[in-house]
């Protein structure tokens, strides 16, 4: 009988230690809104996510985030929106090629998770928290980026693209 509730504990345990899966580069995107001209908005998504990651919540201690997306690979459906936020005015991907987040802490919430660290975008690295919950084998976080902290289409005025961005972070494991 011990054998099996020992079973069944390592069996229940498995559903949330993630540590020799990949990211399925395929499958996984960040989804973001911003406001157009104060009266639309715009819907994009951003591919390419690539890194590295150990989720364990019985081990949140041990437990990391080391995650990339191709800044270069930003896709609105609109080509020539799209050519404008690589070049020099937006996200200038010659240059910074990379949004990068890796994390100092992960904890447990009544939501989910979140995770604290720093995010690298445009050359500036800032402190972030990510609240995200994980399952079947997805972690879906969401945040609202400032574009300005990070020096992102700064000379584009508010009227124009609002300040504020929306991200859906949804990461998928192989």
């Amino acid at each position: 009988m011990k054998k099996i509730g020992l079973l069944l504990s390592l069996w229940a345990a498995s559903f949330f230690l993630v540590e020799a899966k990949t990211i399925d580069t395929e499958k996984s995107v960040v989804n973001f809104k911003i406001g157009n001209m104060k009266i639309r908005t715009v819907d994009g998504t951003f591919g390419g996510m690539k890194g590295d990651l150990k989720f364990d919540v019985n081990d949140l201690a041990d437990s990391y985030f080391k995650v990339s997306i191709d800044a270069g690979s930003v896709n609105t459906e609109n080509t020539k929106r799209d050519d404008h936020l690589r070049n020099k005015d937006f996200f200038h991907v010659d240059l910074y090629p990379h949004i990068t987040f890796t994390s100092q802490s992960i904890e447990i919430t009544s939501d989910g998770f979140v995770t604290k660290g720093t995010m690298d975008m445009h050359g500036v690295q800032k402190q972030v928290e990510i609240p995200f919950t994980f399952e079947n084998n997805t972690f879906v976080g969401k945040i609202v980026v400032n574009r300005f902290d990070y020096n992102v289409g700064e000379n584009i005025k508010t009227g124009m693209v609002s300040s504020e961005a929306q991200l859906e972070i949804v990461c998928v494991l192989k």
